[in-house]
Protein backbone atom coordinates (compact mmCIF):
# COMPACT_ATOMS: atom_id res chain seq x y z
CA UNK A 1 0.00 0.00 0.00
CA UNK A 2 1.39 3.39 -0.98
CA UNK A 3 1.97 6.11 1.59
CA UNK A 4 -0.43 8.46 -0.26
CA UNK A 5 -3.30 5.95 -0.29
CA UNK A 6 -4.83 7.37 2.89
CA UNK A 7 -5.98 10.95 2.10
CA UNK A 8 -6.04 11.97 5.76
CA UNK A 9 -2.30 11.45 6.02
CA UNK A 10 -1.33 13.51 3.00
CA UNK A 11 0.18 16.98 3.25
CA UNK A 12 -2.38 19.79 3.05
CA UNK A 13 -2.81 21.48 -0.33
CA UNK A 14 -2.38 25.27 -0.32
CA UNK A 15 -2.51 25.41 3.48
CA UNK A 16 -6.30 25.63 3.37
CA UNK A 17 -6.81 22.46 5.39
CA UNK A 18 -4.65 23.66 8.27
CA UNK A 19 -6.25 27.10 8.27
CA UNK A 20 -9.73 25.62 8.62
CA UNK A 21 -8.71 23.28 11.41
CA UNK A 22 -7.03 26.16 13.22
CA UNK A 23 -10.26 28.15 13.14
CA UNK A 24 -12.21 25.12 14.34
CA UNK A 25 -9.81 24.64 17.24
CA UNK A 26 -10.15 28.28 18.29
CA UNK A 27 -13.94 28.07 18.21
CA UNK A 28 -13.88 24.85 20.24
CA UNK A 29 -11.58 26.48 22.77
CA UNK A 30 -14.00 29.40 23.07
CA UNK A 31 -16.85 26.98 23.73
CA UNK A 32 -14.88 25.15 26.41
CA UNK A 33 -13.94 28.51 27.93
CA UNK A 34 -17.62 29.48 28.18
CA UNK A 35 -18.41 26.23 30.00
CA UNK A 36 -15.54 26.87 32.43
CA UNK A 37 -16.93 30.38 33.05
CA UNK A 38 -20.35 28.88 33.72
CA UNK A 39 -18.88 26.43 36.26
CA UNK A 40 -16.97 29.22 38.06
CA UNK A 41 -20.15 31.33 38.15
CA UNK A 42 -22.13 28.44 39.63
CA UNK A 43 -19.44 27.91 42.29
CA UNK A 44 -19.69 31.62 43.19
CA UNK A 45 -23.46 31.28 43.58
CA UNK A 46 -23.00 28.10 45.64
CA UNK A 47 -20.61 29.89 48.00
CA UNK A 48 -23.10 32.72 48.40
CA UNK A 49 -25.81 30.22 49.34
CA UNK A 50 -23.41 28.45 51.67
CA UNK A 51 -22.68 31.72 53.45
CA UNK A 52 -26.41 32.37 53.83
CA UNK A 53 -26.90 28.90 55.29
CA UNK A 54 -24.03 29.35 57.75
CA UNK A 55 -25.35 32.77 58.73
CA UNK A 56 -28.77 31.31 59.52
CA UNK A 57 -27.58 28.18 61.37
CA UNK A 58 -24.46 29.35 63.24
CA UNK A 59 -25.77 31.73 65.87
CA UNK A 60 -22.60 32.21 67.93
CA UNK A 61 -19.76 31.54 65.49
CA UNK A 62 -19.39 33.68 62.36
CA UNK A 63 -16.10 32.20 61.11
CA UNK A 64 -17.70 29.82 58.60
CA UNK A 65 -19.83 32.64 57.19
CA UNK A 66 -16.81 34.90 56.84
CA UNK A 67 -14.79 32.16 55.12
CA UNK A 68 -17.59 31.41 52.66
CA UNK A 69 -17.96 35.10 51.82
CA UNK A 70 -14.18 35.46 51.45
CA UNK A 71 -14.13 32.52 49.02
CA UNK A 72 -17.02 34.10 47.10
CA UNK A 73 -15.15 37.39 46.76
CA UNK A 74 -11.98 35.62 45.61
CA UNK A 75 -13.89 33.51 43.08
CA UNK A 76 -15.76 36.58 41.85
CA UNK A 77 -12.45 38.32 41.18
CA UNK A 78 -11.23 35.23 39.30
CA UNK A 79 -14.49 35.21 37.32
CA UNK A 80 -14.14 38.88 36.37
CA UNK A 81 -10.52 38.34 35.34
CA UNK A 82 -11.55 35.34 33.23
CA UNK A 83 -14.26 37.39 31.49
CA UNK A 84 -11.76 40.16 30.75
CA UNK A 85 -9.27 37.62 29.41
CA UNK A 86 -11.94 35.98 27.26
CA UNK A 87 -12.91 39.35 25.74
CA UNK A 88 -9.25 40.16 25.12
CA UNK A 89 -8.69 36.80 23.38
CA UNK A 90 -11.85 37.21 21.30
CA UNK A 91 -13.64 34.15 22.73
CA UNK A 92 -16.31 36.36 24.31
CA UNK A 93 -17.93 39.30 22.57
CA UNK A 94 -19.70 42.00 24.59
CA UNK A 95 -22.88 43.51 23.18
CA UNK A 96 -22.73 46.28 20.61
CA UNK A 97 -25.17 48.68 22.23
CA UNK A 98 -24.29 52.31 21.58
CA UNK A 99 -22.07 51.72 18.56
Amino acid sequence: MAADANPSRRAPADGRYTARTGIARISQLGTVYKYILLVVFLVVIFNLGQALYFMMTDKDDDRRTARALTRRIALSLVFIAMVMFGIWMGWLRPHDIGQ
